[in-house]
């Protein structure tokens, strides 16, 4: 949410067309639409599952990888992804690394209430690249920098952190070879010294696949490594098989080693050369995270992070897990009667998360685009109010739909100037009849502009029957003692007042 002065108007006519009660199953990979999101590191933090992804641009430059920042999203239902922002760049980095570009793969790890990002970059004036760390007291940040990289030198990338049951955490990285080290208590800086995985055995890490520059046999590991536990046994999966990739693990009852190689447990990303995650459990579920190419207009260098569930075998071994189109299934509903982030999304198209750690928003809105929202629980009582917050520089529409996107419209939006871009206003409204049950919901939008958005969207909220729609106030960025709705100016204990106001036939009305 975008942090905003929030005001009423009564310009918000709901008209409710016939619900469809059937929900189809829709294509969720790639889970993340409005971006390239490559490299995905889950990390499961209480009831909130954070990924923490990497992000090809639009526009490639140089026919390579084309990544200036690293992006954050995070869920509690595996199906509707909210964006965090953008909360680390190559500028996090200004003391070592290159600036503008080559922000490369990372993960992320919470420690003692403070979350450590570990990230590959080229080192400044160097072709070589480094891992360096930054920290924060929120995952979202923001975030600093350590002034120096924990490792650097060629083949040193992807980072993978690890926090074992002693407390001792690990750092592994590596491409055409694996290395690790102790990480201090700090978690900034190494422990002792630094260790060469023998990746040249088959036992460890399979078939051998080709020979290196000198001619010395390769064996399966490549890249991307992803180390965990589970009891008594350590999991290491990675990238392998050369170029293109597919996914292989192996195990080891010592973090030191020796590794045993288990098998591939995923095939060759779809339109990707690479493929790049890991797994982890969450409520109960077992999700590999992975990305693939086949986001519109991707490709190797526009990767797009996917998610499948699979079920562990009783011995703890990971079966074979193959890519599909429907993605994992909801584990929980979402409440439509709390205010939602309008950047919590399940599928889009068009539009585009914009903000950071301060809040977020939907931006670049136009005719045809879309958001869809899975797994909306009415309830028995049912819905029969609306409110968003939108800011606008001109008019606009916003559809409400239910189950399909081409469904019958069952609300209508209509957005005038509020004054700007960046000048929110909450609309709030009446559903001519209720919503009950669960359903997908899809906002569409039309209108016409110069600008570059329709309007921009922060937040939205459905009011169950019997409920009085009332506006709470928000924090403010603004100086002004006034705010104004519709024409009409709110003093500050007017708009701080708990019963709420609600602007009526132009004129100010305190709810009882």
């Amino acid at each position: 949410m975008k942090t905003s002065v929030y005001q009423t108007a009564h310009s918000l006519l709901l008209s409710l067309g016939f619900l469809c009660l059937a929900r189809p199953s829709v294509a969720q990979n790639p889970i993340i639409c409005d971006r390239y999101t490559p490299d995905p590191a889950p990390y499961v933090h209480g009831d909130t599952l954070y990924l923490f992804v990497d992000h090809d641009e639009d526009v490639t430059e140089n026919n390579y990888f084309t990544m200036k920042d690293w992006l954050l999203y995070s869920t509690v239902d595996m199906v509707n992804w909210t964006y965090r922002g953008t909360p680390i760049s190559s500028a996090t980095f200004s003391k070592w690394a290159k600036q503008g570009n080559d922000c490369w793969a990372a993960q992320c790890i919470e420690r003692n209430g403070r979350w450590f990002w570990y990230t590959t970059a080229t080192i400044a004036g160097q072709a070589y690249p480094g891992i360096g760390v930054a920290y924060a007291n929120n995952p979202a940040g923001p975030y600093r920098g350590y002034t120096k990289p924990l490792v650097q030198g060629w083949f040193y990338i992807d980072p993978t952190v690890f926090i074992d049951d002693d407390g001792q955490a690990y750092l592994f990285w590596g491409n055409n070879g694996l290395w690790y080290a102790k990480l201090s208590s700090n978690m900034l800086t190494l422990s002792g010294s630094v260790n060469k995985v023998n990746t040249d055995s088959e036992a460890a890490f399979g078939p051998y696949k080709g020979y290196d520059d000198n001619g010395k046999p390769k064996t399966n590991f490549e890249e991307a490594s992803w180390v965990y536990k589970i009891g008594d046994t350590y999991y290491l999966e990675y990238a392998a098989g050369g170029v293109p990739e597919h996914m292989a693990y192996s195990t080891a009852t010592n973090i030191n080693g020796p590794w045993t190689y288990q098998g591939k447990i995923m095939g060759q990303a779809e339109g990707s050369f690479t493929i790049h995650g890991g797994s982890v459990r969450f409520k109960g579920h077992e999700y590999m995270f992975y990305h693939n190419g086949k986001l519109p207009g991707g490709g190797g260098y526009k990767r797009s992070t996917c998610v499948e569930e699979f079920v562990r075998k009783a011995d703890g071994s990971i079966p074979y897990i193959p890519f599909t189109q429907k993605g994992v299934d909801p584990i929980a509903t979402l409440d439509p009667y709390v205010s939602q982030e309008a950047e919590t999304i399940n599928q889009s198209s068009g539009i585009k998360c914009m903000g950071d750690y301060k809040g977020c928003w939907v931006s670049n809105i136009h005719a045809t685009d879309y958001i869809k929202v899975r797994n909306v629980d009415f309830g028995s009582i049912g819905a029969d109010g609306f409110t968003a917050v939108v800011a606008s520089e001109g008019r606009a529409n916003m559809l409400i739909k239910l189950d399909s996107r081409t469904g019958r419209t069952i609300g209508t939006l209509r957005i005038e100037s509020t004054g700007g871009a960046e000048e929110w206003t909450e609309l709030a409204g009446t559903l001519v009849q209720n919503v009950k049950g669960v359903h997908d919901i899809y906002f569409t939008f039309s209108g016409t502009t110069s600008a570059a958005t329709l309007f921009n969207f922060d937040s939205w909220q459905f009011h169950e029957i019997g409920s009085d729609i009332k506006v709470v106030r928000p924090a403010t960025r603004q100086a002004s003692i006034y705010y104004t709705v519709g024409g009409l100016k709110l003093t500050e204990s007017e708009a701080n007042n708990q019963r709420g106001i609600i602007i009526a036939d132009g004129k100010k009305v305190l709810l009882k």
